[in-house]
């Protein structure tokens, strides 16, 4: 008796301890520990995740293509990547089908930037010219798109690969003519080397394409199948996070500060605010809430991405963009 008395206790208190621990979860953020990233550790330190059941861990990331790959491998369960580079693996590689389930950057932040002293006034100009940037960046992966829009010989843009941490230096140093990146990551880092606002020609992408959307929480589609309710239940605490950092950016801040030590907390807030401000708040999410794209919309952002990429047809907004997941549309209100 006394024996299965003590089997039955310490079955319990395993179950409970597994139940306590949660279910893991791997994520990804596109980028460094820096201020667009904050609130998704802010989430994690506030307990939204704990209290879906969750234990998830966050990793940064190199990039938001590279993000998708990541993901696509199973490195990752789930991450915050782009969109359109979501849909050029789709489209090239039906069978291992990513899908979008949250949009965070409803206004994409893609942009190529020049020093005004290289002579570059326009898109065409970029032709003959070399542009920095990392492999898995999402604007160098996109740029296809961007060239076609504006008329520009992509095979006549010679690209370097670097490090994301020395491509603003090259930039400012003037080792390349121009570099692709996410305007308010990349306009605060020259700033923070010397290089005015006032110095820089950005071209944003969204200013030639029209639909673009940008970086979107992914997650494979058999994993989601499979896992639905930690899919909803990282839904509903990214989105508190997210709406946690948009009442108060210096919490997300702080979030941030516990995780990389080395930030500079004021440089970051203002990293954090141009994200919220440029890509989070449009029109459109404040009309339908956090989180949700339009279906004729993204359609056209289909259509762009298969023109430029020159790929198979078969992307439909259900088959890039689940809304099944989605918190209930109360929650993802934004004033």
């Amino acid at each position: 008796m006394t024996h299965r008395i003590l089997t039955a206790t310490l079955a319990l208190t395993l179950s409970s301890l597994a139940a306590a621990q949660g279910t893991n979860v791997r994520f990804t953020l596109d980028w460094a520990f820096e201020g667009p990233g904050s609130p998704y550790l802010l989430a994690a330190d506030r307990g939204y995740f704990a209290k879906q059941g969750l234990n998830v861990t966050i990793d940064r990331g190199f990039g938001s293509g590279d993000a998708v790959t990541k993901i696509a491998s199973g490195t990752y369960d789930m991450g915050f990547g782009d969109i359109n580079a979501m849909m050029e693996f789709n489209a090239r590689n039906p069978a291992q089908r990513l899908v979008a389930v949250y949009m965070v950057y409803n206004a994409p932040p893609h942009a190529i930037l020049v020093l005004k002293s290289s002579g570059i006034k326009t898109p065409k100009d970029l032709e003959g010219r070399t542009l920095a940037a990392p492999v898995g960046d999402a604007s160098r992966r996109l740029f296809p798109a961007f060239a076609e829009a504006n008329g520009i010989d992509a095979s006549k843009v010679k690209w370097v690969s670097v490090d994301g941490g020395l491509r603003e230096p090259m930039l400012a140093r003037k080792q390349a003519d121009g570099i692709a990146g996410f305007t308010f990551t990349s306009l605060l880092s020259l700033g923070q080397l010397g290089v005015k606002a006032d110095e820089v020609t950005v071209f944003p992408y969204a200013q030639s394409i029209s639909g673009l959307y940008g970086n979107a929480i992914i997650v494979r589609a058999d994993w989601a199948k499979k896992n639905p309710a930690v899919v909803k239940g990282m839904l509903v605490a990214i989105n508190q996070g997210l709406k946690d950092a948009i009442r108060d950016p210096a919490a997300a801040i702080a979030s941030l500060q516990k995780k990389n030590a080395l930030i500079n907390p004021a440089l970051e807030t203002e990293r954090l605010k141009l994200a919220l401000s440029g890509s989070v708040l449009t029109k459109d999410t404040r009309a339908l809430g956090l989180g949700l794209v339009r279906p004729d919309r993204l359609k056209s952002s289909i259509t762009v991405v298969q023109n430029a990429f020159d790929l198979p047809r078969g992307l439909t907004p259900t088959n890039v963009f689940d809304t099944s997941y989605l918190p209930p549309a109360a929650d993802r209100k934004v004033k």
